[in-house]
């Protein structure tokens, strides 16, 4: 069975609920991307054969290493997803207590599960017997609301009944996305269980991993929204602990990047889905470079994939010159409907 890799070195990519898809994560992997989480999948919904599931665990030959992340609230449904996904060939799996969204924290899932400690494990008990011992990580955020943080407490807990690992986005669930991530906390936790501990939240650039490493000890960083901005993020962050400069971002890597992303996609769906996603997705790779709006409508436009790329290869005239990544344009730019985020 495939170990994952926990290291500094290893960053990976966190699960995107409308983003981490097949082709992304390939190409997040293309750029250093050691390990990738799929989009959330509801476990209800895979019980029940759910709308667009089955599209949601599409994988292929080199995605790999890959977890899993399912969100519900029902240890019985989960008692029922965890066969499916096994007999499927699955081996690992992350149990969403972070996302914070309304449509997801109503039906008790996502961080509502850290309100209620007891289901929150009944659940991960379940998981684990299926999957065995290591095999189930586990995403916090500090808790409900300032003053109700709990993460340390359940940290504990969920590592003494197998879990392998725990990533941590340190904003509470009431904060969503506001406010700064408190790293410490990621530190406190680090220190707190013997399993690896990975850090999310305000990784915006390398350059933000690197401190977040070197401030809290954890075994490891996971991207998201650094990721959908510049997916070269991963390999710039192991430069960076290598010692090597990182590759600058240009008009002519933005091309290379954008084109390979609508290689992938076609390649490996082909779909109108895939075309239209795409069209709203990729001017997000020109943040900080001028002519953005120009590309923005430019890809707007395209109505066939031939279209896609041809808009890709007119990308350095387009593009001139990359001004300096402001994190708050990042964030504004991502529109998280669901899954960790940050």
């Amino acid at each position: 069975m495939q170990t994952l890799p926990f290291a500094p070195n290893a960053p990976w990519l966190a699960p995107l609920a409308g983003y981490s898809d097949l082709s992304f994560r390939m190409l997040c992997r293309t750029f250093g991307a050691a390990c990738a989480v799929t989009e959330m999948v509801s476990a209800k919904g895979l019980v029940f054969g759910g709308h667009g599931t089955t599209r949601l665990l599409t994988s292929s030959e080199g995605d790999t290493p890959l977890v899993v992340q399912l969100f519900g609230s029902e240890p019985d449904i989960f008692d029922r997803a965890m066969p499916l996904l096994l007999e499927r060939g699955f081996t690992h799996f992350d149990l969403n207590c972070g996302c914070s969204v309304r449509k997801v924290t109503k039906s008790g899932s996502g961080s509502a599960l850290m309100a209620k400690p007891t289901l929150l494990e009944s659940i991960v008990k379940v998981m684990v017997r299926h999957a065995g011992a290591g095999q189930v990580g586990v995403k916090l955020r500090l808790g409900i609301q300032q003053g109700e943080e709990n993460y340390l407490e359940l940290g504990r807990r969920l590592a003494g009944l197998g879990a392998g690992w725990l990533a941590l986005h340190p904003r509470t669930a009431k904060q969503l996305f506001g406010g700064a991530a408190d790293w410490s906390a990621v530190g406190h936790l680090a220190r707190a269980v013997d399993i690896p501990v990975l850090a999310s939240g305000d990784l915006f650039c390398a350059e933000d991993a690197a401190r977040c490493l070197a401030e809290t000890g954890c075994a490891g960083v996971m991207f998201a929204r650094g990721a959908l901005t510049d997916p070269m993020i991963f390999q710039r962050l192991r430069d960076l602990l290598a010692g090597r400069e990182p590759a600058p971002r240009t008009a002519e890597s933005l091309a290379a990047t954008t084109a390979l992303h609508i290689r992938l996609a076609r390649n490996l769906e082909g779909t109108p889905r895939a075309l239209r996603a795409l069209r709203a997705f990729l001017p997000r790779y020109a943040k900080g470079f001028s002519g953005i709006r120009a590309l923005r409508q430019a890809f707007l436009l395209c109505t066939t994939w031939e279209e896609l790329e041809a808009t890709a290869g007119s990308i350095a005239t387009l593009c001139e010159t990359s001004t300096h990544l402001d994190p708050a344009d990042i964030s504004d730019a991502i529109d998280f409907t669901g899954g960790y985020g940050a």
